[in-house]
């Protein structure tokens, strides 16, 4: 594998579960393929498409993902022909295809979409789901960039699967932090009888704050912290700080 195409597949896997994940995967990609923005999108029988993520690189202007999408999803996707080889594989691997803004696949999609926001080119890489839910990672040149070089497109071809794998690996810990409870959630959940304050205090505590620290920000004594935290703790049945992280602080990581 290219040196290039390695250090990007690095920088977005290092980016997983991160919240600025769009932005910070992008910059990844750019030693390999210099693109200027980037989607990611899913296609689902009989619902319009869902926008998972997207961004534009600091030196391309202005995002226009959202505009671009908020055009597909008006309807141009329900005549979007440019997945269907990919549709075709049923439930196979991911598929790498690519589409020029002069092959768009009507004229409206490529006035409202390519030639409205000077997108000249996309790559992608794209797989549907034996439910016939299709997911989309497309990367794409503007027109001032010209189209993607033969070098670009035989690194990508290279990365796509990794990098389809990375997205979806992302998207499933994105939605588990989004069911998760929150940490305050889960101790009120195990000691209903738990006051605010209590949980106040702990929440910071696990946030690794010291009793300086959270009396400071809560407006309270170190003393009176003290007392509200082993109230909790005893409603709690924790004895020490380290407890509170072995029971509480998964919670708290998925949160962030």
């Amino acid at each position: 594998m290219h040196a290039a195409t390695a250090a990007s597949l690095c920088g977005v896997i290092d980016a997983l579960g991160r919240t600025d994940f769009a932005g910070r995967a992008l910059a990844a990609l750019q030693p390999a393929i210099r693109a200027a923005s980037w989607s990611v999108y899913e296609l689902q029988p009989g619902c319009a498409p869902v926008m998972h993520l997207s961004s534009t690189h600091a030196d391309a202007g202005p995002d226009r993902t959202a505009a671009c999408f908020e055009a597909y999803a008006g309807g141009l996707y329900l005549r979007d022909s440019s997945f269907d080889r990919v549709r075709r594989q049923r439930a196979g691997g991911p598929m790498v295809t690519t589409m020029h803004a002069d092959a768009a696949p009507n004229r409206e999609h490529r006035e409202a979409i390519y030639r409205a926001h000077q997108v000249l080119e996309r790559l992608s890489v794209a797989a549907q789901d034996e439910c016939g839910a299709l997911l989309a990672v497309n990367l794409y040149h503007h027109e001032p960039q010209g189209p993607f070089t033969a070098a670009e497109r035989e690194r990508f071809q290279a990365m796509a699967p990794l990098l389809f794998q990375s997205v979806r690996r992302h998207l499933s810990l994105r939605h588990e932090r989004s069911q998760a409870p929150s940490p305050r959630a889960a101790m009120l959940a195990a000691a209903p009888a738990l006051t605010a304050r209590e949980l106040d205090v702990c929440e910071r505590l696990l946030r690794g704050w010291t009793y300086d620290g959270v009396a400071a920000d809560l407006g309270l004594t170190v003393p009176t912290v003290k007392t509200y935290r082993a109230r909790a703790f005893a409603r709690l049945g924790l004895h020490f700080r380290s407890e509170l992280f072995a029971r509480f602080g998964q919670a708290q990581a998925l949160r962030h």
